[in-house]
């Protein structure tokens, strides 16, 4: 048996797929935990080995690192009550669950990885958002992440190194939020979301990936990390960089109460500006592959295109 291991929850997500991918072609036997085991298998084959529940995992298996991906899409239904509740158990629930099978084993993992966002910060201004910055309980997309990370702190009891990556918008090809944006620009739909100038923090999936590499061998990396690429931009910017990849115009504009009538709290993903510094990986020299967005988009759009 391989004498290393990781388990994956959220595997068939986008950045799980990408995660049990990186994991295999490295030669490191990955375990996927999934409610519906076929349809991670329809996903992911032969790639993972497939539990449906915990306890499945052989207590002699080796397992050093958990990535913690799993969760309820932020972005969808309306935040009523009922979905606030989805939201939060999705991540608090399976974090709980992972620690109390941690804590059964007699070899413990070293590292939990877990998947927070930097919606921990609530919606800001103009301002610098580094990993000092304190979150904002009053506003619901703070509280959701404050509640995740929250529910690793037990995993410290145990020995187990923390990691929480607080993640900005993912970039793709195979999922996230550019194939959304990408097919209207390519109609000449593409459009700015109220004025435009709201802050957006994003990194490339494939820095992504080489962030949780980091974290996962960097014995003294813990607490929160923000995955972000160093070069934020304007939304109007984010799209018009679309646009010119795709040769398409930008001309159309959402109004920013026509938003908020919509789609409520929910908006301010959308409306409001978070600018966020990955200070702690510039800090330990951290390399990103694609720091700016116009190398990120000229890489994912011209692979799509290929």
């Amino acid at each position: 048996m391989n004498t290393r291991g990781v388990l994956v929850t959220g595997a068939t997500g986008f950045i799980g797929g990408h995660v049990v991918r990186r994991r295999v072609t490295q030669g490191i036997t990955v375990w996927a935990w999934s409610r519906d085991v076929a349809r991670a298998r329809r996903l992911l084959g032969s790639q993972a080995r497939l539990v449906g529940r915990l306890e499945d995992i052989p207590a002699d298996a080796p397992v050093q690192a958990i990535v913690n991906l799993a969760g309820a899409p932020v972005i969808g239904p309306p935040w009523t009550e009922k979905r606030r509740r989805v939201l939060i158990e999705s991540r608090v629930k399976t974090t709980e669950a992972l620690l109390a099978w941690c804590r059964a084993r007699s070899s413990r993992p070293r590292v939990l990885i877990s998947a927070s966002a930097i919606g921990f910060y609530g919606p800001s201004d103009d301002r610098w958002l580094d990993e000092s910055t304190p979150p904002q309980p009053q506003t619901f997309q703070s509280q959701l992440c404050l509640a995740r990370e929250l529910a690793t702190e037990p995993a410290r009891e145990l020995g187990i190194r923390i990691v929480n990556l607080r993640i900005g918008v993912v970039l793709g090809a195979d999922g996230g939020i550019l194939p959304r944006l990408a097919l209207p620009a390519r109609l000449g739909m593409a459009a700015v979301l109220g004025d435009g100038r709201q802050w957006m923090s994003w990194i490339h999936v494939d820095d992504l990936l080489r962030v949780i590499d980091h974290a996962i061998a960097s014995e003294d990396l813990e607490g929160a990390v923000n995955a972000v690429a160093p070069v934020p931009v304007r939304q109007r910017d984010f799209q018009l960089a679309i646009t010119r990849q795709l040769g398409r115009p930008l001309w159309l504009r959402v109004p920013a109460g026509l938003m908020r009538a919509g789609l409520g709290e929910m908006s301010e993903l959308l409306l409001r500006s978070q600018r966020v510094a990955p200070r702690l990986l510039t800090a330990r020299g951290f390399e990103f592959g694609y720091p700016t967005l116009e190398a990120a988009l000229e890489s994912i759009l011209k692979r799509g295109r290929s």
